[in-house]
């Protein structure tokens, strides 16, 4: 059940974003205004995605097909090392961007003090030259991803990946968005089997079995683009690789699905559909979301069967990221405030693409 007085103060924020947007006099960007109850979700889901994890799911995930009452959890999801917290330590500590990236590098507002922006109550429609720049921080994006991909191998511990990620963007004159993005620690998030999301690397060695979400977002020339994928880590069990080819065939027809004119809704109803029809739960702790100047901003993209308004329009940019589970979708989030795994220590698996709403379809901007 939702907190009423979360609910009360989420209301206080939305009239308050209202009176600010009734104000606000548009620049060189165009955005299409979004409705009072999109403005009240999306309020909800920051304030939610800010502290409110917990072994109870808020939104009441669907109990999976291949759900079960117990016994061992690791001969039912698989052969695989479940991951538990390093530390019980609270929270972790910032980054030093100025000893970490050169002062040559174009950086985010936030990379410096920590905190993002204050969230339009619109959604961008990027002109041209907009989505040019997108494209080629996508195009980047997708650069780095695939040089992830051929590091992904047992031994390997997810800080070196980290470190050659980060590395590799900096060679390409790029800021690793992530990066004190609210704190965050690390360049990348590397999220390993039973972890959902926002895994921070360690000194933790890749082990023959595990699969690894790498997650990529880079600021280049004034614009981010971010993508993600899953990895098999040496030999993994048909379960594991099942989990992975699914995830990634969700994110595939949700994609086909868009266009000028469509439902986002329609989104996380196909994505639905095909998590229910092979017995896997799907995460609504996380969303995708706008992205291109800003790294988050409207519209969210819930992965899951919803009935949230508002339609594609030509020269939208956002993300969708399903991240499926074998048993419950419900996430703990660990002591370091950021790390989400499954409650049951079942597997996880999530694959990203940024596109753009192009006159007939959808472009991937980081395919």
């Amino acid at each position: 059940m939702l907190n009423v007085n979360l609910f009360r103060r989420s209301l206080l924020s939305l009239t308050n974003i209202a009176q600010a947007s009734s104000t606000a006099t548009t620049t060189t960007t165009t955005a299409r205004t979004v409705t009072g109850p999109h403005l009240l979700r999306h309020a909800l889901q920051k304030q939610l995605s800010q502290g409110f994890h917990s072994s109870t799911s808020l939104w009441h995930p669907r109990k999976p097909r291949n759900a079960h009452g117990g016994g061992n959890l690791r001969d039912h999801f698989g052969n695989y090392t479940r991951l538990a917290p390093m530390s019980l330590r609270l929270g972790v500590v910032p980054p030093n961007v100025n000893g970490l990236v050169p002062d040559h590098i174009q950086k985010p507002g936030y990379a410096l003090r920590g905190e993002p922006s204050e969230w339009a109550a619109g959604i961008p429609i990027n002109g041209p030259e907009d989505i040019e720049k997108c494209r080629r921080a996508g195009q980047l994006a997708k650069k780095i991803l695939e040089l992830g991909g051929t590091l992904v191998k047992p031994g390997v511990s997810t800080n070196e990946i980290d470190r050659i990620l980060h590395e590799a963007i900096i060679a390409n004159n790029a800021y690793p968005s992530p990066l004190n993005y609210m704190g965050f620690p690390k360049s990348v998030c590397t999220s390993v089997s039973n972890v959902i999301a926002h895994g921070i690397p360690d000194n933790r060695c890749l082990e023959d079995g595990d699969i690894i979400n790498i997650d990529i977002t880079v600021y280049l020339d004034g614009f981010h683009g971010d993508t993600s994928a899953t990895y098999l880590v040496g030999v993994v069990d048909k379960s594991g690789k099942e989990l992975v080819d699914r995830t990634k065939e969700a994110l595939d027809e949700a994609i086909a699905i868009c266009r000028p004119g469509v439902p986002f809704n329609q989104i996380g109803k196909t994505i639905q559909a095909i998590a229910d029809r092979h017995g896997y739960t799907v995460s609504e702790q996380f969303s995708g979301h706008g992205i291109g100047k800003e790294f988050h901003c409207l519209p969210l993209i819930y992965h899951h069967d919803n009935d949230e308004d508002g339609t594609m329009e030509k020269g939208m940019v956002f993300t969708i990221e399903p991240m499926f589970c074998q048993g419950t979708a419900v996430g703990v989030q660990w002591p370091d405030k950021w790390t989400v795994a499954t409650a049951d220590g079942g597997r996880s698996a999530q694959f990203e693409h940024t596109i753009v709403i192009t006159d007939d379809g959808a472009e991937r901007l980081t395919g």
